[in-house]
């Protein structure tokens, strides 16, 4: 999904969450093309729309191979925002790492942001954000066995209860409808290397570039808590907060959340 803007305007680039698609920007994409921007809004592989099937996808980096190309083919001189949501966050912070000459800003919407840190591997937080969530956490989620050809993995299919629950629980109803007729199993690559590799991310890339955390307030799958627990991690990150906004920030807030990224596209040059 893409929307071009007029001269001047800031690429934007839309990353989704666990198990989502390009689809569920469809209330920001419009906006943000109405004051000028181009847009694009990604499907990673084997999400959305992106024809890959989820055995073919081996690690972190395949996943997130889509946003890698449209960042590696984006025009000299041009500096991207790319803004994360929820496991899209990883996706940023690898993209960042390898381009952040790209990169204007990397914002990272109720998202998994990681650190520069030879403690704090992208696996060692989702595993901590594991230990403080409450066992049945995924509620009515299913896990299943994926044959790959690296051998049998473990897929997450997200339960209609979950996403209204704990992602959709202050958005439209239409939106929550929407989710449950596209989302997609997905895979967390906790078992990837890349994601245990505590040297990844590196002050010089990743760590050189604006970053900017946008606050949930209403968030009932990662509370507040446990966003200020990531931002702590990550001194100097720009903070920004929406009140009434639940995970699908882009669903229940979207017209806050297009007001906060076109200053974000204003200010970072």
């Amino acid at each position: 999904m893409e929307a071009g803007g007029g001269g001047g305007a800031r690429h934007i680039v839309l990353v989704h969450g666990l198990g989502h698609g390009a689809w569920c920007w469809y209330r920001v994409v419009p906006m943000l093309r109405a004051a000028g921007h181009r847009v694009t809004a990604l499907d990673m592989a084997a999400s959305g729309a992106h024809p890959a099937r989820m055995d073919e996808v081996r690690s972190l980096e395949d996943y997130s191979r889509p946003l890698l190309d449209a960042v590696a083919a984006s025009p000299p001189g041009q500096r991207l925002v790319l803004v994360g949501h929820s496991l899209g966050g990883l996706c940023v912070a690898l993209a960042v790492e390898r381009f952040p000459r790209k990169v204007a800003a990397a914002v990272f919407l109720a998202a998994s942001m990681p650190c520069v840190s030879k403690h704090m591997s992208m696996f060692a937080m989702l595993n901590e954000c594991f230990r403080r969530s409450p066992p049945d956490f995924f509620v009515d989620s299913e896990h299943i066995v994926v044959n790959t050809i690296q051998g049998p993995r473990t897929a997450l299919v997200l339960g209609p209860k979950y996403l209204a629950e704990k992602l959709y629980d202050q958005s439209p109803q239409e939106d929550l409808t929407l989710a449950t007729m596209l989302v997609r199993p997905c895979i967390q690559f906790l078992d990837d290397p890349i994601m245990k590799d505590d040297t990844l991310l590196t002050d010089g890339s990743y760590g050189s570039v604006k970053r900017v955390f946008m606050i949930a307030k209403a968030d009932s799958s990662s509370d507040e808590e446990m966003q200020r627990w990531m931002i702590d991690l990550s001194p100097g990150v720009e903070v920004e907060e929406i009140a009434g906004a639940d995970h699908m920030v882009m669903c229940s807030k979207p017209r806050e959340l297009c007001d906060i990224l076109l200053t974000i596209a204003s200010n970072y040059e």
